[in-house]
């Protein structure tokens, strides 16, 4: 082996190391963050020369970052105001029981993040379904899970729900791609969303059934602030709309979700005196996972491993099976939008939309199998633990790994018909 093949090795042992060191967290008296590992992961491969510095910075997607930085102004601004609090009361206050709660949780996070994708969701979400948990004496690990469960299956549903389906959608190319996706890919992930509540339930009979809940009301503590936000969740509505509008209608693009990201942001941080309060506040720690995850992955990029791989596969690319496989289990090591990137010129030939449909659903319920399958269950814990919340790694997989395998067989039942 030479001193070239060494090199090529170091990006994949680190990759391997920093899944493993986010599985346990644990080291002595001290809890890992995971933003810390994959900091160090990207501090490792810039050390050892396996991406270049000027690389490294060219692989930081600014788009990504941009659009994090926007939505968690637009979070921070709803969570100050003591807005998210009276949205949540709005929403589940005629829940009545935990098990409706549950449902109606799982439910309307998961069809929302087909509308304005699940990290933002899972930005919006998650300092909602902690104050709900901790109103009711329900640990706030088992509804950080659905709502990481729901944001990640409901995502299936729209070509705007995560970043990997609209790249599918722009590049495939998908015709008229709302009406396709929700034609193929409708039903699947109702069914889906189901088993969501079906899995929390099963895994933790002892806290649901028919016990009474209840929601605060939610006082809005400044109003000013929170009329702010309202025009902020306006705007982004508004401009999703219009969105799905101009790309239906036959226009080459829509806005981008960094604009509206970015322009959503900017009610709270031009009229609002605490502007440099919530730009301080914001989830830092999680815009330094995504940077580092940037270089991590470029140089993993760079060894053409999973290059090799997929060229190996590349006869059995017209399977569904095969296709929704490779996008659960690849993306556990390689971020599911570099995956889909990869794998997009191999099947974008075909004459039909299923192995595009089952790329699509595959990378994205790859984020049911474990925390690195999705960049929402990051921002999901995360934000937690900035609140003293957290969500184990195991506790994840094991409801993860059932629920993502009865899911993969809906997609590929339902995919199959076609």
């Amino acid at each position: 082996m030479t001193a070239g093949d060494l090199q090529s090795l170091i990006p994949l042992a680190v990759v391997v190391l920093v899944f493993l060191a986010i599985a346990v967290r644990q080291v002595g008296r001290y809890t890992l963050k995971i933003w810390q590992i994959m900091l160090a992961g990207a501090v490792v491969v810039l050390l050892t020369g396996s991406i270049a510095p000027a690389q490294a910075l060219a692989a930081i997607n600014p788009d990504v970052m941009l659009f994090l930085f926007g939505m968690f102004v637009v979070g921070e601004a709803l969570q100050a105001s003591g807005y998210l609090s009276h949205l949540a009361y709005r929403l589940f206050s005629r829940a009545g029981t935990y098990d409706r709660l549950l449902l109606l949780l799982i439910l309307s996070f998961g069809l929302f993040s087909a509308l304005l994708m699940n990290d933002t969701l899972a930005i919006i979400g998650t300092p909602l379904v902690i104050a709900v948990a901790r109103r009711n004496g329900i640990p706030s690990r088992i509804l950080l899970l659905a709502l990481a469960f729901a944001v990640t299956t409901g995502s299936v549903l729209s070509p705007i729900g995560n970043p990997q389906n609209l790249l599918i959608a722009v590049e495939g190319p998908v015709p008229n791609p709302f009406v396709t996706f929700l034609v193929t890919l409708g039903i699947p992930t109702l069914v889906g969303l189901l088993l969501c509540y079906l899995v929390v339930r099963w895994m933790y009979p002892g806290e649901f059934g028919h016990r009474a809940c209840s929601i605060d009301e939610g006082k809005v503590t400044d109003p000013a602030l929170a009329r702010l936000s309202q025009v902020s969740l306006l705007l982004i509505l508004v401009l999703i709309v219009l969105t799905v509008a101009t790309v239906t209608l036959g226009f080459p693009t829509g806005l981008s979700l960094t604009f509206i990201a970015l322009l959503a942001a900017l009610p709270p941080l031009l009229a609002s005196p605490r502007r440099w309060e919530l730009v301080r506040k914001i989830d830092w720690p999680t815009l330094v996972f995504f940077a580092a995850m940037f270089v991590l992955m470029a140089s993993v990029w760079s060894t053409g491993f999973f290059q090799a791989l997929m060229e190996m596969a590349g006869p059995a690319l017209g399977n569904t099976g095969v296709i929704l496989l490779l996008g659960i289990t690849i993306p556990q090591f390689l971020s599911n939008v570099p995956f889909v990137a990869l794998v997009l010129p191999l099947i974008s030939s075909s004459e039909s939309v299923i192995p595009l449909m089952a790329l699509a659903a595959g990378s994205t319920i790859a984020g049911n199998l474990s925390i690195l399958g999705a960049a929402s269950n990051v921002i999901i814990i995360q934000n937690a633990e900035r609140q003293g919340e957290t969500l184990g790694f195991r506790e994840f997989v094991r409801a993860g790994i059932p629920l993502t395998l009865m899911q993969a067989a809906v997609y590929w039942a339902f995919l199959s018909l076609f």
